[in-house]
C-alpha cells in the first residue's frame, strides 16, 4: 500500500505541482471547450488521455520503446499549440472541437507519457512491484487532471453564467492564451 500512496503522489504532482505547466495547459487547452452540462464528456476525454499516457509510460518502463528526451520536450508544447489552435480554428462549430479533442487526447497522451518516462523507469526499476507503482501513478495522474479540469470548469460557469462572456469568446480567450505560452515553449525547447 506504501508504494501506491506514494506513486500516487508521483502522479499527483505530474499534474498539479508548479513544475507541471505543460500538462496544465494541455488539459486546459482539452477543457476549454466544454462546461459543466459536458462533465460525463470531459471526464472522459481526460480518461483517454490517461490511457495514452499510462501506455507510453508502461512501454517505456519495461523498456520496450525509448526516445530522446531532447525530441519528447520539444513535442510535448507542439500537441499543446496544436490542441489549442484546433479550438481556435473550430470554435464556430458547433461541437466539432470537442470530437476531435478526444482523438488528441488519446494520441497526444502517447507523447506526454515519454516526458515523465525516464524519471519513473528509475524508480520503479529499484521497487519489485512495478504493476503497483504505475497503478498509483496513473491514479494519482488521473485524479490531478479531474481537479485540473474542475478548476476549469468553475472559471468556466463564472465567466459564462455570471459575467455573461460568450461561450465562443471564452473558448477563444483560454485557447490563444494557451497557443502563445505553448508556442513559446516550444521554441525554448528546440531540439536542434
Amino acid at each position: 500500500m506504501s508504494d501506491f500512496v506514494f506513486y500516487f503522489g508521483l502522479g499527483w504532482k505530474h499534474i498539479i505541482s508548479t513544475e507541471a505547466l505543460d500538462h496544465q495547459l494541455f488539459i486546459l487547452a482539452l477543457a476549454s471547450v466544454y462546461t459543466f452540462k459536458n462533465i460525463k464528456q470531459v471526464l472522459i476525454l481526460v480518461t483517454a488521455f490517461t490511457i495514452g499516457h499510462s501506455l507510453t509510460l508502461a512501454l517505456s518502463v519495461l523498456d520496450v520503446i525509448r526516445f530522446s528526451s531532447k525530441w519528447v520536450e520539444f513535442l510535448i508544447p507542439c500537441t499543446i499549440f496544436i490542441t489549442a489552435l484546433n479550438n481556435i480554428l473550430r470554435v464556430d462549430k458547433k461541437g466539432g472541437s470537442a470530437k476531435i479533442n478526444y482523438y488528441l487526447a488519446l494520441g497526444f497522451g502517447l507523447i506526454h507519457g515519454m516526458g515523465f518516462a525516464n524519471a519513473i523507469r528509475i524508480m520503479l526499476a529499484k521497487d519489485q512491484s512495478i504493476g503497483m507503482g504505475l497503478f498509483g501513478f496513473n491514479i494519482g495522474l488521473e485524479a490531478g487532471q479531474i481537479c485540473v479540469v474542475a478548476i476549469v470548469l468553475i472559471f468556466a460557469l463564472l465567466f459564462i453564467n455570471f459575467l455573461k462572456v460568450a461561450r465562443r469568446d471564452w473558448v477563444f480567450f483560454l485557447s490563444a492564451g494557451v497557443f502563445a505560452l505553448s508556442v513559446q515553449m516550444a521554441l525554448e525547447r528546440l531540439p536542434f
